[in-house]
């Protein structure tokens, strides 16, 4: 059989090669802004990377061995929390992930924090032959204990077991921004629970180092790397002024991290956390050895709409954290977000690794990502960032003392800020919900669609690290739009021909729906007159122009004239340019263009639709099953900005000039 050695017939290809040709494309573009991004750390993203020669495997989960299967147990009834624990078990899982009230992966449903329920939620469950980890809270602190009085009560060897306690009293005191008393009175309780566990037979990992807090709260990897790395040194720090050996403190750790669909990050994030956490090993003078990490898979990715498109998400996270080495996995359900996930969510859940397991083999290579140009480079830019980070937490004192100073909720809430603008711009685009929305989807069932918020959200402190979802804002024009009696519409006028308008109007239609507001469009407008007919015939009173700036320039000021004197509140897709105030005075009010400021745009939409627009003396909120009451606004105001939530509208005006 000959050989068909096809890239020797071509010349080898430098890099300056590539460069002329990206140049000719750019056309005079800067390559820096066209063609390289940043991460929320600052870290540039390039376009392409030389191969890591010589690059170094990352020791990580041992080669040819899968990642531990878990399964989210989140059940308020005890009996229902047991079924479910035994159906997943006996269809794929080997292990199950037990989350308590107020745990930081309590997101409105958690088992009861109470001893007897816990023994029934394990009842017929082989306790010493599967991978249990704890989700603790404040209140279900006892959990761990309770476990190892249920094995001990069963006869269980406690040397036998996997259980993963779960302690994390530093990631408590970030997520509900305090704790009854301060981190030296909760130190010596905390190694002290672990030396009681340990005194009893347990060799586990009894706490744990966890970022998740910094994720959800939409803090940047660096940011959840460096919280990891001070809360891991604080909790060796709490064992060794107990009395433990430094070598035995470090394997009661364990650490977990969030595994979100930004796979490269996501894969460079756990590879970076190994080498970090072996730099502090080193420089406590002890030989690095393999750290255990756990994942879930990312809280602030999950959407509410098109839930199904959450399936992708976790996929990709579950591939990469499978990539980057993690020791166990924990898949949300797709529809966790919505409420309490049936049967078939859960066991979307688990087949989801089953698959990447068993039918894709992800687990078989150890470190595939090593010699990764992109990826080495991102791993070693991540571990530079995030110990500049960690070194800052230590010079403030130590994490407990940064978090009471407000150091990392500081840092993080610049975070959550810039993501926020790059939701709202639509640079961090959602799919299914700011791109290519379902304003006719049909709801996903759940169980209970009624969480706990008191549990799902921390104490009401400045000092909290709130979660989010970055899906929220998008969601909430949603639900607002499907509370009125009719759904609204949005008028889309296209002018020209179809070669003319039809990128506009995709644009239009998806930028609009984003917000709840169907499109309806209609072409072959020839004149004013037809654009007011076809407007009171759609229903809509929304209207938004669509067409090429050469058909606007002839067509656009005529078309929004008379859109507006037959009440239209007036859009045009595309940016004004020379003739912004041309059409400002024709009577668009406002523009919609790639880059612009979604949330605004659609928020004030939908202010139009509820208030006072030109010529109308007042408006009034008439839903006071959504809003609480009615809303009047009168003569002479204009909304100014609307924040729409179920139950709660935030209003601000201003008297509008004469």
């Amino acid at each position: 059989m000959s050989e068909l050695a096809l890239a020797s017939e071509f010349p080898a290809a430098s890099r300056d090669d590539w460069m002329k040709l990206v140049e000719s494309a750019l056309k005079g573009a800067p390559f820096e802004k066209k063609l390289v991004s940043k991460t929320y750390d600052g870290i540039a993203i390039q376009p392409r990377y030389e191969r890591a020669n010589n690059a170094a495997r990352v020791a990580g989960r041992p080669d040819g061995e899968p990642w531990a299967v878990l399964q989210r147990i989140d059940f308020r009834d005890p009996k229902e929390a047991n079924k479910q624990a035994l159906r997943d078990l006996e269809n794929g899982a080997t292990g199950l992930t037990l989350v308590f009230p107020g745990a930081i992966g309590n997101y409105g449903f958690a088992l009861p924090a109470t001893k007897d329920p816990l023994a029934q939620v394990l009842d017929q469950v082989w306790v010493d032959a599967i991978d249990i980890e704890l989700d603790l809270g404040l209140q279900s602190k006892d959990a761990a204990a309770w476990l190892a009085e249920i094995a001990k009560e069963r006869g269980i060897d406690p040397a036998k077991t996997k259980f993963r306690f779960g302690y994390n009293p530093l990631g408590m005191i970030a997520h509900h921004g305090g704790a009854p008393m301060p981190w030296k009175d909760i130190a010596p309780v905390f190694a002290a629970n672990i030396a009681d566990l340990k005194n009893q037979g347990f060799d586990s990992r009894f706490a744990c180092a966890d970022g998740r807090v910094i994720h959800a709260s939409g803090g940047s990897e660096a940011q959840e790397l460096a919280f990891v790395l001070a809360s891991g040194v604080a909790y060796l720090r709490a064992l060794e002024a107990h009395g433990f050996p430094l070598d035995e403190a470090r394997r009661a750790l364990f650490f977990r991290l969030a595994a979100d669909s930004d796979q490269f990050l996501t894969i460079a994030k756990f590879r970076a956390l190994r080498k970090l956490w072996a730099r502090i090993e080193d420089a406590s003078a002890l030989e690095p050895k393999p750290i255990f990490i756990s994942a879930e898979t990312a809280w602030r990715m999950m959407t509410r709409r098109d839930p199904n498109v959450n399936m992708l998400r976790m996929t990709m996270a579950v591939a990469a954290a499978g990539f980057g080495g993690a020791d166990a996995i924990t898949v949300l359900p797709h529809t966790i977000a919505l409420g309490l996930p049936d049967g078939f969510a859960r066991r979307i859940a688990r087949n989801t690794q089953a698959i990447l397991l068993e039918e894709s083999n992800l687990f078989r290579v150890g470190d595939p990502a090593a010699g990764s140009g992109s990826i080495e480079a991102l791993t070693f830019e991540l571990c530079e960032a995030a110990w500049k980070l960690f070194q800052g937490i230590e010079a403030a004192g130590g994490l407990a003392d940064a978090l009471q100073a407000g150091l990392v909720q500081k840092k993080v809430a610049a975070a959550r800020v810039a993501r926020a603008r790059n939701i709202a711009i639509r640079k961090d685009a959602i799919t299914g919900v700011s791109e290519f929305p379902n304003v006719n989807e049909p709801k996903e069932a759940v169980l209970d669609d009624k969480p706990q918020t008191d549990q799902q959200q921390p104490a009401n402190s400045a000092l909290a690290l709130s979660r989010m979802r970055v899906a929220e804002p998008f969601e909430a024009l949603r639900d607002a739009a499907d509370a009125m009696k009719d759904r609204p519409k949005v008028f889309i006028a296209n002018l020209g021909k179809p070669v003319d308008f039809t990128a506009r109007t995709t644009f239009a239609r998806n930028f609009f729906e984003a917000g709840g507001i169907a499109a309806v469009s209609h072409e072959n407008i020839q004149s004013p007159e037809d654009a007011v007919k076809t407007f009171k015939a759609s229903g809509a009173k929304l209207a938004c122009i669509c067409s090429s700036d050469e058909v606007y320039a002839a067509q656009a000021e005529g078309i929004a004239k008379a859109l507006k004197d037959a009440g239209a509140c007036v859009y045009l897709a595309g940016r004004g340019g020379e003739k912004e105030d041309a059409y400002k005075a024709a009577g668009v009010g406002g523009f919609i263009y790639a880059g612009c400021d979604v949330i605004a745009t659609l928020t004030d939409a939908h202010a139009k639709l509820y208030f006072c627009h030109s010529g109308r003396r007042e408006a009034a909120i008439r839903n006071p099953g959504l809003y609480g009451k009615a809303v009047r606004l009168g003569t002479g105001f204009r909304v100014r900005s609307l924040t729409l939530a179920p139950r709660n509208v935030r209003i601000r005006v201003s008297r509008a000039l004469p």
